[in-house]
């Protein structure tokens, strides 16, 4: 009962005053945490009544994890067993959530054909075959996906805006949700934009502009993208679909958490950055809805660590630190304490004491920089008699070794 009627909230800070007003529905407030909580809902009573899914049977699916974890959450209050195949490149978070609710965790390999025997798609479907009493949801060619957004999502969003929505943004993996929200909002509008979001690597977007499938490729962002054409995706309501990369989809994730307090998954991400962009294309006075499906708690250990992020080649070290500029903003005293070359180690020595610091930069009198003078260096010197106080600081200073600009990295 608690699924669906997630909330829209606005994105303040993320877009501009001259962009379309953008709202997020926020599919991660769900009871599994996820917009799959929908699907695995509508699919898995229409079983129970249909009589396909036996009382104590054992429900076989292959998943990214999300819609393993509603299929879990389900199965836990209802009293069966199930099994879930995921692909490796799926977080640990993700897998040790199936395990937790008592599911068996098949890991496959990602990097393989789906068609291979190897493929998560494929091991599901002979699990299935060799488990008795099975029941095969099998998410990616089911209508009843499709049905599921149909009837709740696009409605939600619909009479959550008050029908005053022009554009909705929503990542494609199934399908499902784009197809059957997008369908909804067509028929109650249709001059709605239905903007499908892909990850570059996927297939879909070229499926959608050429009608044939590209060659596929790994990609890091997860529950979104695939690499073969799905059945629970109608192409024909979508207008458009909006390509993204690992980078902007994790940037715009983190984006959503520190500057809109919404901690969302890196599909999420990628929908987002989709939005803004479209937010700023269609201009004020329109409103766009985009769909997070998932939250951040599966990924802390993926785009949420800066090390994992710059080990992947996704983010810089200046995008994880503050900048030069941001310690020195941060002074109290913006003024940097500092001698010239004339001045004797006597007055350096004042210097170090008055304004409780431990090294200084050193000028000649152009106003250069030409060196530093460390309170370890004038100590030394002076113990080991290489110099007096009324020598100047030239005699005890230091070359520099190197200098950086106010945007530096920290």
């Amino acid at each position: 009962e608690g699924v669906g009627n997630t909330p829209l909230v606005r994105l303040n800070r993320l877009v501009g005053p001259e962009d379309a007003t953008v709202y997020a529905k926020c599919e991660f407030m769900n009871p599994g945490g996820s917009v799959k909580d929908r699907l695995a809902l509508h699919i898995l009573e229409n079983a129970v009544r249909e009589g396909s899914l036996k009382p104590g049977g054992h429900i076989v699916e292959n998943t990214s994890g999300n819609t393993g974890a509603a299929i879990a959450l389900w199965a836990a209050v209802r009293g069966y067993r199930c099994t879930f195949t995921i692909p490796d490149k799926m977080s640990s978070e993700k897998v040790n959530t199936l395990k937790a609710m008592g599911a068996e965790v098949v890991i496959c390999p990602t990097n393989v054909p789906a068609e291979s025997p190897e493929s998560y798609y494929e091991t599901a479907k002979r699990i299935a075959r060799e488990t008795p009493g099975s029941y095969y949801l099998n998410q990616y060619h089911n209508p009843q996906n499709i049905e599921a957004h149909y009837h709740s999502t696009g409605r939600e969003i619909w009479e959550d805006t008050g029908g005053k929505i022009d554009v909705l943004v929503a990542g494609i993996g199934t399908g499902g949700t784009m197809s059957g929200a997008g369908k909804y909002l067509k028929e109650k509008k249709p001059d709605i934009q239905n903007i499908a979001v892909d990850p570059i690597g996927s297939v879909f977007y070229s499926l959608f502009k050429t009608g044939k499938l590209s060659t596929p490729h790994v990609y890091k962002v997860e529950g979104i993208g695939e690499d073969m054409a799905c059945g629970a995706l109608n192409l024909e309501v979508i207008d458009d679909i909006i390509q993204v990369d690992d980078r902007q989809s994790f940037l715009m994730a983190r984006q959503l958490a520190r500057k809109e307090g919404l901690f969302a998954g890196g599909s999420a991400g990628a929908a987002a950055h989709a939005a803004v962009q479209v937010a700023r294309r269609v201009g004020k006075n329109k409103n766009v809805v985009v769909i997070l499906p998932d939250g951040g708690k599966s990924y802390i250990s993926k785009f949420y660590s800066d090390e994992w992020m710059i080990d992947n080649g996704l983010m810089r070290l200046s995008e994880t630190f503050g900048t030069i500029a941001d310690v020195m903003s941060a002074k109290p005293d913006r003024e940097v304490v500092s001698t010239t070359v004339d001045r004797n180690v006597g007055d350096a020595i004042g210097l170090l004491k008055e304004h409780g610091v431990s090294q200084i930069p050193v000028y000649d009198n152009a106003g250069n920089a030409v060196g530093m003078l460390h309170e370890v260096d004038l100590l030394d010197a002076l113990l080991e008699g290489r110099a007096t106080k009324n020598d100047p600081v030239s005699s005890v200073m230091h070359s520099l070794e190197g200098v950086v600009t106010k945007d530096a990295s920290i």
